[in-house]
């Protein structure tokens, strides 16, 4: 199979550009006919390499996955046929990378493929849980069902997302604005004293010596900070890709005073709620506590649900591993002995992810107020090293101008 660029244009006459797999020129303008495209030019990508290092900064947004999930769930529960609906909102789809991925899985669907099939093939848009519950949807005949609980859990992570992002934004906003002044007064200001002080008899104060110093070693060497910073957060994102740096990674993060706390809360939220939408999606339990081990983001409490995945494969509970690992807390477990005594375990879990929420929530909400110290702390450290630069030399100079 090779790899074609093609032009073409939908039923709407819009101009569509991207890139096609086929054996041949001919068989990639079929593929794009059976797409509803009709093909204005096709050649062969000859710069594959950059083709697929491009391909890696293309995404799919959550609010663009979600509207894909909700309005296939509106389709299907209509009784449109499931190409009928793909193609539907292909043609709707403002993303021209998305657009594409939903094409080539009704293509994929058309030769033959499953639904589940199709999806797997583009693990960067849908993930193993979401391809896991389309799979169990086809075994079970509940796609609407299916879709609907999807959409559910798509919607909860953006949530939680967008109340991360507001709570974080004023401490960002105001660690930005005190980092550009003191940019400002390093780069303009101090320079202008150190002018000053050359021509006269006095030694400058120490804070403005070293911003001058600071000043002076960034624009004779501006290039070597760069290169540090750069080798710097390499070595970092290479160290945190190791399983040893993954695994001291996420257990400072889990040990963090605050942020510890909250992720602690997120992590048992999403694997409570994923376990139990899994579970009442028909999956059996075993793929469920696989898929939900990876889909944690963590892979300190990933081996614990690995561990718990083999003593139910031995024919114990879910419960008393989870007790034994130590990670899981109090509420969690009880909830699941509870669960398991009842046989609503999916239930309670939905409870479980619900509590989380909520507190997750409340800490969220006051995310500001528990950064607050710190904030102000820097705040006060940067602002009196910038003060003291700018008023000490000033106070001096008044001594050096003051008559005998």
């Amino acid at each position: 199979m090779a790899n074609f660029k093609y032009r073409s244009r939908d039923k709407f006459s819009r101009q569509v550009t991207g890139a096609i797999e086929a054996s041949s020129a001919d068989e990639a303008a079929k593929k794009l006919n059976d797409m509803g495209y009709l093909p204005i030019s096709i050649e062969a990508a000859h710069n594959l390499s950059a083709q697929s290092f491009l391909t890696r900064f293309k995404a799919v947004k959550l609010n663009e996955l979600s509207a894909f999930t909700r309005q296939l769930y509106s389709l299907q529960k209509a009784g449109l046929p499931l190409l009928s609906g793909l193609t539907a909102i292909a043609e709707q789809a403002k993303n021209n990378y998305f657009r594409l991925i939903i094409n080539e899985v009704s293509r994929d669907i058309k030769e033959g493929m499953s639904f589940s099939q199709a999806l797997k093939k583009h693990p960067r848009v849908f993930d193993e849980v979401f391809v896991s519950m389309v799979r169990a949807a086809e075994a079970g005949g509940s796609l609407v069902e299916i879709l609907s609980r999807l959409n559910l859990l798509i919607e909860q992570k953006m949530d939680t997302q967008n109340r991360i992002k507001a709570a974080t934004r004023y401490p960002l906003i105001a660690l930005s604005v005190l980092c550009l002044g003191f940019l400002i007064v390093v780069t303009f200001v101090i320079p202008r004293f150190a002018s000053i002080y050359s021509q006269f008899n006095a030694a400058l104060p120490l804070p403005t010596q070293a911003l001058i110093a600071i000043n002076l070693a960034f624009k004779k060497y501006w290039y070597l900070f760069i290169l540090g910073i750069g080798i710097t957060l390499s070595a970092f994102f290479r160290f945190i890709r190791s399983a040893y740096g993954r695994t001291v990674w996420d257990n400072f993060k889990l040990r963090t005073p605050v942020f510890g706390a909250l992720t602690t809360m997120l992590i048992m939220s999403r694997f409570a709620r994923v376990t139990a939408t899994l579970m009442k999606s028909g999956v059996s339990i075993l793929e469920v506590l696989d898929l939900s081990g990876r889909t944690c983001g963590n892979v300190i409490i990933s081996r614990a649900v690995s561990n718990i995945k083999e003593s139910v494969s031995q024919g114990r509970g879910l419960s008393e591993p989870m007790k034994v690992s130590g990670l899981f807390p109090p509420v969690v477990t009880q909830m699941v002995s509870v669960g398991e005594q009842s046989g609503k375990v999916d239930d309670l879990l939905l409870s479980v992810a619900d509590y989380y929420d909520l507190e997750s929530g409340y800490t969220i909400r006051n995310l500001t107020t528990y950064i607050e110290p710190l904030l102000i702390l820097i705040l006060a450290v940067m602002v009196l090293i910038m003060a003291l630069a700018i008023f000490l030399p000033m106070w001096n100079l008044i001594k050096v101008f003051k008559p005998a």
